[in-house]
Formats: structure tokens, C-alpha cells, sequence
């Protein structure tokens, strides 16, 4: 397959841990490029470093020291003598000045440039880019609001209740829901206190907030020629304070007419404005089935296998084909058809009640398999999570012929999913499955704050 490529990368390093560069090492193989995996002193037995053409160990356990070192990193890159990095998601993934040290040291990052992520990295700018192309978004400020009196000018115009959001936020961080005049000074102080203590950026701006939304994301590829291709989307409303926990594609309420029509919109804007790679729209839809855009995130996602199972588009494959020049009709062979259902859980070492991390000794460690169904994981019996890095051991994702299906195929793969040693979400994810309201497709974001308090109620 490699040689119909009219230029290819010889050697990739992986500038991630765990389950995604475990994923990245895969896509390399089955495109005959050789990898290079780095990795800390706590990851040192872990799978991406054994399967791998070569590793390297940059620093002590610690992210500052090294998964986050961009001179470790570019370093490592350079004695291997790699032609590009891939970087994950997360860490350095959307990091503008990572993007441009390796433009600088002549080895291609593979993602957008550096000027698309720090667009579309401040959702403020990012939002009024949107705009101009005529994406749909909420009513709200012009811009960063300097102070709490003109956050309450904005707020008296658009109505409340209203959102308070960092500028350069995430996570859940900065954010302040306000729903009337008197609480806002007290609330905007929060808000701006938290975004410059998580971001070192205080800057906030206001925006109208939806009641009960859904959380709707589209997946898109852009080449280096100016074509870009929405896949779909993806429902991502089954979270907790901003982290999701179950994806799932197509999603309940989106129609054919809708999907279409937003695809079109945000391919037009993203070919405006030169975006290339893979990357994602999220929007929020309110309850008459009108989606608004939130934010963009400039890179591979977590989720990405719920849209790989019901397109048969391997995303990171196509990310590193697109890097290496290639154009999209060349990647995709013809056009995005969806088929079935995809529903993805995030296996978490967490106490799947008190949310408090699992770090250890896996002692016991059995995925399920069977028609329909992948895990990406970089887990493995007797191997150890270590305390200092993001909770997500495993990802399992089932495709069915229709919802009902993939809900059934998960409900028994869930079941068959063995991991003793430490605590998981896999008990969590079972009542999830089992809920009536998920089973209709009845909820929104704040699903799960209601699920708990059900089965505390019922206790």
C-alpha cells in the first residue's frame, strides 16, 4: 500500500503514552514506516515502548520532565532521525510552539499548523472565525469582557442565564454559569481567579447558556490542498463535570437534512481558513434540535474509533498519509458512507463511585472480544498504572447493525471485561448501559449528575 504514496516518512516518533501511541504504532506499521517511542521512567515496561522500532527514554516520571520537555523531545526526535511526529492527543498535541520547533528543525508535525492551532486553541478568536463563515453560534460578547460591569451589559442584552468561559479554557475550568445580575461580580472574580491559576490567561468572554444541551462534535480531515470532508458526528453528552465517559455515533437526534447541512458549513470555513489534518467541531444542540459551535480541538480525539467503526476510515492512518502530502480523494477512495452504530466506553482506573483514581498492580487482565467489537489499550496483566497520568486505561468500542445492537453488543463485552488488582469504570459503565432513559436516547448533559443521584435515592 505504501509505495502508491508519492512521498512517505521513513520514521515516525510518537511523541505520547499509553493506548493512543500504542494506536499511532499500529497505523506506522501497516503503512511500513518505522516508529520511535519515547517514554518516562514509570512507562519504561509499558506496550508502546515494546512494540515500537526503537525507544527512548527522556526523563523522570513527571510530565514537566518529560512528556511535556519539548527540548527532550525534539532531541530524542533528532537522534533517531525521524522524519515526523506524531503527537497524540492531549500533552503536546496543541501546543503552537511545539508545532513550530519541529517546523524549525525541519521534522513535519503531523496536525495543523501552528497558526490554525493557536486560532482555534482561544475559543474567543475561534468563535468569531466561525462566525464570519457563518458556522451557527450562540449570542454573546465581542470579545474578551474586561470586567464584571461589562459582563453585565452583555448579560442584559442576551438574556440570562449566561456562561462565563476562559478565553483558553478546558476541562470545565474557568466556567461559570450565571442566572441573575446580582451573583455576576462574585461569579466573574471565580471564574477569572480559576483561568489564570489553570492557564496563566484570565481573560474571559460571555456567552448565552443553553438549558439541558446536547454535546454533538464533528469529526473532519483537511489535506494540504484545501479539501476538507466532514465524517459525521459523534454524541458525547454521557459525561461527568466536562469529562466524557460513553460516545457513540450517529446520534439520536441529528437527521440526515441537519448532518449535511452542518458538514458543508464547517468544510467551506475550514478550507477558508487553511485547516488541514484531522480535527474536531463541537457544538451544543439545545432541545429544538439547533446546534450551536463551542470550541474546535486541533488534533486526533479520544473518541475517534466510534467514527473509524461506522465510516471503515482509519483516521490516524489518513492523518499521517495527509502529512506526507497526499490528497484526501487519495486517502478516503471515494465517498463517507456510514454504516451501523458505534458506542465507545472510557475504562477509567477510577473507583467507578467515588471517581478517586486506581493507581497499581493489575493483577488480572481479560478483554472481550467476539464479532463487532475493539478495545485500544496499552494495559496488560501484571502491568502497573502509574499515579502521575490521565486515568484512561482502555477504550472499548462495538459497532451494531442499529443502536439496539451496539447497546446489547457493549452491555455483554462490558460484562466479559475482566481487570482485576485495581478499581475500574467498567461497573459504572454496566448501569449506564442497563439506564431506560439512555436506552431511549432521553438525555443530555447533565445525564449523569441525575443517574447518581437516582441510584443514591434508590439506596
Amino acid at each position: 500500500m505504501a509505495e502508491s504514496f508519492h512521498i512517505m516518512f521513513k520514521k515516525i516518533l510518537v511523541a505520547n503514552r499509553g493506548e493512543i501511541a500504542l494506536r499511532v504504532i499500529c497505523a506506522c506499521k501497516e503503512l511500513d514506516i518505522r516508529s520511535v517511542a519515547i517514554y518516562s521512567e514509570a512507562d519504561r515496561n509499558s506496550l508502546h515502548v515494546r512494540f515500537a522500532d526503537e525507544a527512548i527514554c527522556i526523563g523522570p516520571p513527571q510530565l514537566a520532565q518529560s512528556y511535556l520537555n519539548i527540548p527532550a523531545v525534539i532531541s530524542a526526535a533528532e537522534i533517531a532521525n525521524v522524519d515526523a511526529i506524531h503527537p497524540g492527543y492531549g500533552l503536546l498535541s496543541e501546543n503552537a510552539n511545539f508545532a513550530e520547533v519541529c517546523e524549525a528543525c525541519h521534522i513535519k508535525f503531523i496536525g495543523p499548523t501552528p497558526d490554525a492551532i493557536r486560532l482555534m486553541g482561544e475559543k474567543e478568536k475561534a468563535r468569531a472565525a466561525m462566525k464570519q463563515y457563518g458556522v451557527p453560534i450562540l449570542p454573546g460578547s465581542d470579545g474578551v469582557v474586561a470586567s464584571d460591569g461589562e459582563a453585565c451589559e452583555w448579560a442584559r442584552q442576551i438574556g440570562f442565564p449566561v456562561i462565563l468561559k476562559a478565553t483558553a479554557g478546558g476541562g470545565g475550568r474557568g466556567m461559570r454559569i450565571v442566572r441573575n445580575e446580582d451573583e455576576l461580580p462574585g461569579l466573574y472574580r471565580q471564574a477569572q481567579s480559576e483561568a489564570s491559576a489553570a492557564f496563566g490567561n484570565g481573560d474571559l468572554y460571555l456567552e448565552r447558556y443553553v438549558e439541558n444541551p446536547r454535546h454533538i462534535e464533528f469529526q473532519v480531515l483537511g489535506d494540504e490542498h484545501g479539501n476538507v470532508v466532514s465524517l459525521g458526528e459523534r454524541e458525547c453528552s454521557i459525561q461527568r463535570r466536562h469529562q466524557k465517559l460513553l460516545e457513540e455515533s450517529p446520534s439520536v437526534r441529528m437527521t440526515p437534512e441537519l448532518r449535511q447541512e452542518i458538514g458543508d458549513v464547517i468544510g467551506k470555513t475550514l478550507s477558508q481558513v487553511g485547516y488541514h489534518n484531522a480535527g474536531t467541531i463541537e457544538f451544543l444542540m439545545d432541545q429544538e434540535q439547533r446546534l450551536y459551535f463551542i470550541e474546535m480541538n486541533t488534533r486526533i480525539q479520544v473518541e475517534h474509533p466510534v467514527t473509524e467503526m461506522v465510516t471503515d476510515v482509519d483516521l490516524v492512518k489518513s492523518q499521517i498519509m495527509i502529512a506526507a502530502g497526499e490528497k484526501l480523494a487519495d486517502v478516503l477512495h471515494g465517498p463517507i458512507v456510514h454504516r451501523g452504530h458505534a458506542i465507545e466506553c472510557r475504562i477509567n482506573a477510577e473507583h467507578p463511585e467515588k471517581f478517586t483514581p486506581s493507581a497499581g498492580k493489575i493483577t488480572t487482565f481479560h478483554p472481550p472480544g467476539g464479532t463487532g467489537v475493539r478495545i485500544d489499550t496499552a494495559a496488560y496483566a501484571e502491568g502497573t498504572i502509574p499515579p502521575y497520568y490521565d486515568s484512561l486505561i482502555a477504550k472499548l468500542i462495538v459497532r451494531g447493525k442499529d443502536r439496539s445492537e451496539a447497546i446489547s453488543r457493549m452491555s455483554r463485552a462490558l460484562e466479559m471485561f475482566i481487570v482485576e488488582g485495581i478499581y475500574t469504570t467498567i461497573p459504572l459503565h454496566r448501569r449506564i448501559l442497563a439506564d431506560p432513559d439512555f436506552r431511549a436516547g432521553n438525555f443530555d448533559t447533565g445525564f449523569i449528575e441525575k443517574f447518581l443521584a437516582k441510584k443514591e435515592t434508590v439506596l
